[in-house]
């Protein structure tokens, strides 16, 4: 290893059990000894040097290509020794936190997310395989933050528990209208229909979610009460008695937040009520993460509070409640790398070696970012007016113990025919 990287990681390790071989054969160790032991061994000059340059996207790239290679213990190990060691607020050479920082100062060039860039964006990750994410995911593809409001959850019981508080804190009853922004595989909205008999509009940008969505739709006889539809949120002209949005805001990005929730107060009726469940950080606003941003996410961004609330209060929205669910994500991650690596030959079958290196270091990365630094999920609701939701939050779980009770509506899942679908107020 050269100098500089030996430094950068002995200021940096101070707890853990850490030992990397450099390029030339000499292994170097780190830490104070404790915990399991992880050994990484990085090949060549080449990545050895990015590494230390720009280790926030290099480590992973190195990773992805081979170029660093887990002799002992995994990657998750790996990171786990490192952001223990950082905490929330990070320790970098001086290099490293100056390149953070002229990332910080373009955000917002990387983040225009026009309609028809935010499509390309979306088509870079949730275009893939519907094939892949059955690999991990739970048996309704929920591709987001579940829920575990008890120890020892199954994910599926985490994922239910997810669209339980949801629909509490919406205060789901039959017969609504309701607007499902960024639809995902159609779970939540295929919940909201079943279960209240509602008038479900979901939209997507996401084509392969669209056609899962739709035809599971389909196969439950729910299409006289969901519809799922390739739109932009931009492009919606009705109102809804409610509106939820999960997993999306984060792909909204900074320049357009005035915009989404100008947006969602004009489509939500005067009485009506909405939920945003979204990843956030409760440090300041930074950069997103290099390689997440390269590889993963183009154009997305976790927001703080602090960049979030500005423009809805411009927006007439009022907040009812925020929920910060903590560590929620982190144990919902674990489930899917676990998952996803029991079936790392499936996936590569799909894609390849790189491409099950690169999701397995975003899967490890993202769960170490939820334990160890200041990612959490932000649950806020909305509405126009302050008398609309309880005063209370007893209502909440009362709600929800009431939704888990309750049988499937019967009449819906049998597919009983009803007139056509209700159209949203305009």
């Amino acid at each position: 290893m050269n100098r500089l990287l030996q430094n950068l990681v002995r200021r940096l390790v101070l707890t853990g059990d850490l030992s990397v071989t450099g390029p030339s054969g000499a292994t170097h160790r780190f830490g104070d000894g404790t915990g399991e032991h992880v050994h990484a061994r990085i090949r060549n000059r080449r990545a050895e040097l990015a590494i230390t340059f720009d280790p926030s996207l290099a480590l992973a790239e190195a990773y992805m290509d081979g170029d660093v290679e887990i002799i002992e213990g995994d990657i998750f190990g790996l990171i786990r020794i490192a952001y223990q060691n950082m905490g929330p607020s990070g320790v970098e050479a001086v290099w490293a936190k100056a390149l953070d920082g002229l990332r910080f100062g373009f955000r917002r060039l990387q983040q225009i997310n026009t309609a028809a860039r935010a499509r390309q964006n979306v088509h870079r990750h949730y275009d893939l395989s519907g094939d892949l994410y059955r690999l991990f995911l739970d048996s309704d593809m929920q591709y987001s933050c579940a829920y575990f409001d008890r120890p020892g959850m199954s994910l599926d019981e985490a994922q239910d528990a997810k669209k339980r508080h949801i629909a509490a804190k919406l205060l789901m009853k039959e017969g609504l209208s309701v607007l499902d922004i960024g639809s995902g595989w159609g779970g939540l909205g295929l919940y909201i229909a079943r279960q209240f008999e509602a008038d479900v509009l979901g939209v997507t940008l996401s084509t392969e979610q669209h056609a899962v969505a739709t035809a599971r739709a389909q196969e439950e006889h729910l299409d006289n009460h969901v519809h799922f539809e390739l739109r932009d949120y931009r492009d919606i002209q009705e109102r809804f008695d409610r509106i939820v949005s999960v997993g999306m805001f984060e792909h909204v990005g900074v320049n357009h937040y005035t915009t989404f929730f100008d947006k969602a107060a004009s489509m939500l009726k005067p009485d009506g009520v909405m939920l945003l469940h979204t990843i956030g950080r409760t440090g300041m606003p930074v950069a997103t993460n290099a390689f997440i941003r390269k590889h993963i996410f183009p154009g997305g961004h976790i927001p703080a509070l602090s960049e979030m609330l500005p423009s809805i209060e411009r927006s007439g929205l009022m907040i009812t409640d925020v929920e910060i669910l903590r560590l929620h994500y982190a144990e919902t991650l674990r489930h899917w790398r676990e998952r996803f690596l029991a079936n790392k030959d499936a996936a590569a079958a799909i894609y390849d070696e790189r491409f099950v290196r690169m999701w397995e270091f975003y899967l490890a990365g993202s769960e170490a970012s939820f334990r160890w630094q200041d990612l959490v999920v932000f649950q806020i609701q909305l509405a126009r007016r302050h008398d609309v939701v309880p005063i209370t939050r007893d209502y909440i779980a009362e709600a929800e113990h009431g939704f888990a009770d309750a049988p499937v509506a019967t009449a819906v899942a049998k597919g009983r025919p009803k007139a056509a679908r209700r159209q949203p107020a305009r």
